[in-house]
């Protein structure tokens, strides 16, 4: 691991507010490119208005939320998000005091909202640092790069080693 630190550099992270303006935010984010991503948001967002509340979402029909470029699937999630909300299901004050396990339970009775995106709620909005989302891709594919295949690599080179060890010509024996 220190390896990898010592690559990559200090941890630098943008946090944000433990609110329902950051779920939200998430809900489009999800399996978007960055680009695309905050080009969606932003016009979701100035038709909701700004601030964005549970109020903002419930009064946007489903046309409007399709114009912004939202699909239709995206569009119930937000919109389970704000009825959830709204009705006191989902309280936000409450998440800050909660442990790791709980704020998950909390936030996956909302359609769109998995354990991973529970995991990134909990690190980039509750701030918490022993978070490991073990489900995220890029997690992933790091541990196989850094651990797994190169553990391979090393299995792989002390065998091929032991093989030319073992493959000694044997020479007859003077007479």
């Amino acid at each position: 691991m220190r390896a990898i630190i010592d690559s990559v550099g200090p941890c630098r992270m943008e946090f944000g507010p433990p609110e329902f303006h950051s779920l939200a935010e998430a809900i489009v984010y999800q399996q978007l490119n960055g680009k695309a991503a905050v080009i969606i948001f932003n016009r979701f967002a100035a038709l909701a208005g700004e601030p964005l509340t549970p109020e903002g979402i419930l009064k946007l029909t489903d046309e409007q939320m399709r114009k912004v470029g939202l699909s239709k699937q995206k569009s119930a999630y937000l919109k389970d998000l704000a009825a959830k909300t709204a009705s006191g299901l989902l309280d936000f004050s409450r998440l800050p005091e909660l442990p790791d396990e709980e704020v998950i339970e909390h936030l996956i009775q909302v359609k769109g909202i998995g354990v991973w995106t529970a995991h990134m709620f909990l690190m980039f909005s509750l701030r918490r640092p022993n978070v490991l989302p073990t489900g995220d891709y890029g997690v992933q594919m790091a541990m196989f790069k850094n651990y797994l295949d190169a553990r391979r690599a090393k299995a792989a080179s002390g065998k091929s080693a032991n093989k030319r060890r073992k493959r000694k010509i044997k020479l007859p024996k003077p007479a």
